[in-house]
This record gives structure tokens, sequence and C-alpha cells, in this order.
């Protein structure tokens, strides 16, 4: 399900400022280890034990109570979502086993994570190089220019090219033409750049090569192992391998990396009313959900198939789950309990572990994580579009991390441009974007359209503000949570080439 939640048609905050405008708190909370680590997660059913407060079916917000009996699409009573903080680091911790490291070619390592550090092979440079393009001189000038032919592996009129073995020594007095990168001969002192040299011939038919200043020794060469020395650590293990690490690794002498495999993901989207083309119409809508979820995981660093729908059918979503290899599966809809949510049922089935079932925070508090074997996880999000994508930044970015060994993004905070409406009780996640501030610098500014059924203002967005419960005020500085993309992205990353194919990994048909 994609643009409406089943349960409550009104989406995530309806019924919270229906109680607030009745002078009622909504969702009252009863007290409970809201912070039990991930071994404590209930098998196959929802945990009666874990602080927070009662949920419903949906996004409604209120909770069932003696005055509010849980009824058709509702969650029964006793359901407790754990803290927003407290999910993250359940999905983070959810591993039991980290990953096994192996080696990828250099044209396969983008977007892995080094295994091992990377120490270099060779000297950088492995010789003596020229920095500029000019000549190479021996000793203080006015320097004979010595013809191209007098120079092994020079070109016939261009001097010492790039690429040569090594030149013949140069005698004192004597300058030589020299390209960018090429070997400096044995006896230079220096290189003077073509734009500083001047060259005046003498009456004898000789020419000589003057300088208006003095070259010092060394000017513009670039000393054998100025950059490292064979067997420096260049980086660590750990490091994300970007384009300027590939380049680095080439330089130092490397044809493949060991590295973190890539986690493979597959996109399960469930509900009937879906379609994948056109406008909508008769009563169904757009699937916003499969054309979004696909690329995000990859920019995550996961090989991600094209996404699957199901529709409303228990039997099909259980044959998907039991036959899926990936390490990670993402469901749309169906984590609420109404009469086609399917996805509760289904973890029962599969005698799934719950390691989270709800989660406070606005919007997509119906998400969960599940562990459907030793290696390999269930993350289950709202239909709701931005409440999926406080599913994907709760629970599917920090499992993936843990997944594809990455380190975690150091935690900032940016000053709030204008005041952020928050939930009484719970976190909420306000898309926002950055602008200059004469009096903070660099604010976050909250954007509209940001009810749990739109996608207009993350599209808009440039990270995801964590507003505490109650809201925070004009100037207050807030966590941020970055989108899993650079400025550069859409020219090209993640590659095209980093797509899972579950039918080759499993030996049949996805």
């Amino acid at each position: 399900m994609t643009d409406g939640e089943r349960g409550d048609p009104f989406g995530d905050d309806f019924a919270d400022a229906l109680a607030l405008a009745n002078g009622v708190a909504p969702g009252p909370r009863r007290p409970g280890p809201a912070d039990q680590p991930p071994g404590g997660a209930v098998t196959g059913a929802h945990s009666a034990d874990r602080g927070g407060a009662p949920r419903t079916g949906g996004e409604p917000g209120a909770g069932a109570g003696p005055d509010r009996p849980a009824g058709p699409g509702r969650r029964p009573a006793d359901h407790s979502a754990v803290s927003w903080r407290t999910a993250r680091e359940r999905a983070e911790h959810a591993l039991r086993e980290p990953p096994g490291p192996g080696t990828a070619e250099l044209a396969d390592a983008l977007g892995r994570t080094l295994a091992a550090p990377m120490v270099a092979l060779t000297d950088l440079p492995s010789f003596d190089t020229s920095a500029m393009d000019g000549w190479v001189v021996a000793g203080p000038g006015p320097w004979r220019i010595d013809r191209a032919s007098d120079a092994a592996d020079s070109g016939p009129d261009t001097g010492i090219l790039a690429g040569h073995d090594a030149p013949a020594a140069l005698p004192d007095g004597h300058a030589l033409p020299i390209a960018t990168g090429a070997r400096i001969p044995a006896g230079a002192t220096a290189v003077l750049r073509s734009e500083h040299g001047e060259i005046l011939e003498l009456p004898d038919g000789r020419a000589r090569l003057y300088a208006p200043r003095p070259v010092p020794p060394g000017q513009d060469i670039r000393p054998r192992g100025q950059e490292c020395r064979c067997g420096d650590h260049l980086l660590p293990a750990g490091t994300l391998v970007t384009p300027a690490v590939l380049g680095l690794a080439a330089a130092a002498g490397y044809d493949e990396l060991s590295v973190h495999p890539r986690p493979r993901a597959e996109v399960f989207v469930l509900g009937d009313e879906l379609l994948r083309g056109g406008l909508p119409e008769g009563g169904r809508i757009r699937d916003a959900l499969g054309p979004m979820l696909v690329p995000w995981l990859r920019a995550l660093g996961a090989e991600t198939a094209a996404p699957r729908h199901l529709g409303d059918d228990a039997d099909a979503l259980h044959d998907a789950l039991a036959g899926s290899t990936a390490d990670l599966i993402v469901t749309t809809g169906g984590t609420a309990s109404g009469p086609v949510d399917h996805v509760h049922p289904t973890l029962r089935r599969l005698d799934a572990e719950l390691l989270v079932d709800g989660v406070a925070v606005r919007p997509g508090h119906p998400m969960l994580l599940a562990r459907l074997a030793p290696h390999r996880h269930l993350v289950g999000l709202p239909g709701n579009p931005l409440a999926a994508v406080s599913g994907l930044l709760t629970l599917a970015e920090p499992l993936l991390r843990t997944l594809a060994a990455r380190r975690p993004t150091a935690p900032y905070r940016v000053p709030l441009a204008a005041a952020a409406v928050g939930h009484p009780q719970d976190t909420r996640l306000v898309p926002v974007a950055y602008r200059d501030d004469d009096r903070h610098g660099l604010v976050a500014s909250p954007l509209h359209f940001h009810g749990p059924a739109m996608l207009r203002g993350i599209a808009a967005a440039d990270a995801v503000a964590v507003v505490p419960p109650g809201g925070a005020e004009r100037g207050t500085e807030v966590e941020l949570l970055e989108l899993p993309w650079p400025a550069g992205w859409s020219a090209g990353w993640p590659p095209p080439d980093t797509s899972y194919d579950p039918a080759a990994a499993s030996g049949g048909a996805p």
C-alpha cells in the first residue's frame, strides 16, 4: 500500500489533533522498559512489555484504552512502541555476526568498504618526475640547450617525454626540454617552467637558456616517495571506497581490493490498489514507493533488483519471503492490523523474531524490523510515502550500514530557521532545506508538505530534522539526518551495474 495506510484514512496527525482539540492528551503511555536490548524481542507476536504508548492500526496516533477499545483495523491495547533512538540502535545491532570480507577488482569496488588497511605497494611517485613542462637544468644558469637527440628516450623535438625509461645523465650547465611527468635525469638540479625561461641565440649559432631569477635546487621536481613510501598505510579499514579512493589504489599499485560485500536487498510492494503507470483512476493510485525505494537502497550501498508487486495475497507474500535469499527484504504497507494487512501473520508463519514492532516516531510509527534467519532481516515500512521514508531512515539505513560495514556518520546539529511543530510524546522527522541566515549562518528551514502521505517536502529536502517531543522553536539546534546522495548522485551514482538479480542468486525465478 502506498498513498494511504489502512485503518485511519486521515493519516498520522488526525486522531492526535482531534484529541488535543477536545483537551485530551493523545495516546497515554504506560511505563515500561523502552530500551530493552534486541535479545529481548518477542518471537512471532506483539510485545506487551516494551515501554511507549499503546498503538493502533495505521497511523491514527491515539491508543486503545478503557474508553477506546481496539476494533477492526486497530492494534491490541497491549501493543507498545519503542523509542526512535532505541529502534535505530536495535537495527544497527541486529546482525549477530559481521559480514565476512572478500576481494573485488577496482571496477567493482566502488561504494564498498575496505576490509583491510590500504598499504602502498610502491613509492609515490616511484621515481623523480617533472611537475611542469619546461626545461630540466643542471647547476646555475645560463644553460646550454642540448639537442633532443643527445638524450636517450627523448622525443625528436620535445625533449624528455613522460612514460619513457631513464634518460642519460645531464651534465652541469646543460638543459633539456622536459614534459610533465617525465623522469628526471641524473645530474639535474631543477626544472625551469617554460613560461619562466628565455632562449637567446648567440653569434656563433649556439643557444643559451636564461632565467629571470635564480632557480633553487629541487624546483618543480617531485622527488621519489614524496606522497608515500612503499609499505606506508594510506587508508584504514572501514574506509568507504569512493572514486578518489579508487584512483589512489590504482596509483599505489592495486588491481583489486579487500572489501566487504555489498548487501543484497529486495523490495516487495504490497497492495491491490496500486498502479504502475498512468493517472490514478477507479479508486486506484500510483505506486510511489517502488520507484523510490530501489535507488534509495542502492544509494545506501545495497544491490537491489527491480521491485516486486505482490498485491494483497497472504500466500504470495509468504512464498516470496520464504524464497528470498536477500540479506534485507523491504515490504511496503500491510504493517497494521487491517483485514488485508498480512505482514504480521506471515512473519508468525515463518517463525520470525520481531526486533522492533512499532516506533514512537511520526510519521511512520507502524514500522517493524524482524529477523527471518541469522543473516536475513525484514524491514516492514508503512504504506504512506513519507512514513516509509521515516522507516528507511530509522531501520533500513542503520541495518544496511552494519551489513556493508560502513561507519556511522557523526551526528551534527543545525539551528532551525523557523519553529518545527512536534508531537506531544513522540519524535517527529521533518524534511528541511539549508539556507544562510545573517544571525545563525547555516540554518535548516522546515518544509511544507510533510504529511505522512506526501513526498513533495522530502523531494525538495537537503536533510531530515529530528524534532523532539513537544517541538522546537526557531533558533533551536536540532539533529539532522543527511539524505544518502551527494550533489552529483543523479549524474551517475550509484553505478548501474550494482543491481541484485534474485533469480541468479537463488537459482530460480524471483
